[in-house]
């Protein structure tokens, strides 16, 4: 029990790491919570300091997810198996990642750092996501309409899996609240989009 607590308060404290701060502060002097959207998460730092600072801070975002829903696996090499589901500590991860502690928990939209837990649970859905993503990206210039797509994708893909092979229940549960939780943080977005106020990519 001691060692399932310690392994979720240290999911949450990586989730809760808040890379677009760091990121922005330390090599730009800039803290993007006063700029943009004002939130932490990759498309905020896209559009504050640039496609650099953009990738690196999704691709951190996307190892906590990745780091959190290995922690199971990790602390049964050097201590007593852990019998957890690697998906449970990476959803903590992701409320990390959106109420983080080091940021007066305010944080991203739960979009990379969901991606990274599924990237370690389910690598070949994740690509699937990702070339969704991408498609959806260049077709509709939108970042938040493509993470909401991308999260419907994982839904379908789980479903379609389960009915021709076999079902991954705790997968379809996780990846149907992932995506709810998305859509749910991206909803002032929805009502841009349909204001046609939604700022769109110009570098893709």
């Amino acid at each position: 029990m001691v060692q399932l607590i310690f392994v979720m308060i240290l999911a949450y404290l990586l989730g809760s790491i808040p890379s677009g701060l760091i990121v922005g502060k330390v090599f730009y002097q800039t803290d993007i919570r006063q700029h943009g959207s004002g939130n932490l998460g990759g498309t905020n730092t896209f559009r504050t300091l640039g496609v650099k600072a953009g990738l690196a801070v999704t691709l951190a975002d996307i190892l906590k997810g990745t780091l959190a829903a290995s922690l199971p696996a990790l602390f049964s090499l050097v201590l007593n198996p852990l019998e957890i589901n690697p998906l449970i500590p990476g959803v903590i991860a992701v409320l990390g990642h959106t109420y983080p502690i080091f940021a007066g928990f305010r944080g991203g939209k739960a979009v990379a750092t969901s991606g990274g837990v599924i990237l370690f649970c389910a690598p070949v859905l994740f690509v699937t996501i990702l070339i969704g993503f991408f498609i959806s990206l260049y077709i509709t210039k939108y970042v938040s309409l493509s993470s909401m797509i991308a999260g419907v994708i994982a839904i379908l893909y789980v479903i379609i899996m389960g009915l021709v092979k076999t079902w991954d229940i705790p997968l379809l549960i996780v990846i149907s609240l992932l995506s709810s939780f998305v859509i749910y943080r991206h909803r002032a977005n929805i009502k841009r989009i349909m204001n046609k106020t939604e700022p769109k990519i110009k570098w893709l």
